[in-house]
């Protein structure tokens, strides 16, 4: 079983601004909880914490680069649900390398994936 490195990173939840269309709070939609989220225009929320100087999603839980998972992780918007870390699909991600780096961690690599 592959230990996902998402796990023991969190460093995209606690980077970059989560910002989605209004109608994923919808019930036919992701139901992201809406008492999660800001308004940041007539069309877009984003999550709570992530358009803070210094982001992190108010719905991450533990500690950046230590353990950490997402407690809406079901309903979470489609920004995250699209998000990979590099090569979980076997492709490099440069959004996940940036966030990696902006938190002081290296990137990952195909070897993160081992089983």
């Amino acid at each position: 079983m592959v230990n996902h490195p998402c796990n023991s990173c969190g460093a995209c939840c606690a980077f970059y601004k989560v910002a989605f269309h209004w109608s994923e709070t919808l019930e036919g939609s992701h139901h992201v909880p809406v008492a999660s989220t800001i308004s940041i225009s007539p069309h877009r929320n984003a999550m709570n914490g992530t358009s803070d100087p210094t982001p992190r999603c108010a719905e991450l839980l533990g500690e950046v680069g230590v353990v950490t998972s997402c407690q809406i992780y079901e309903r979470r918007p489609s920004c995250c649900r699209d998000f990979k870390a590099s090569f979980e699909n076997g492709l490099h991600s440069k959004g996940c390398d940036d966030a990696r780096f902006g938190k002081g961690f290296k990137a990952l690599t195909l070897d993160d994936w081992k089983i």
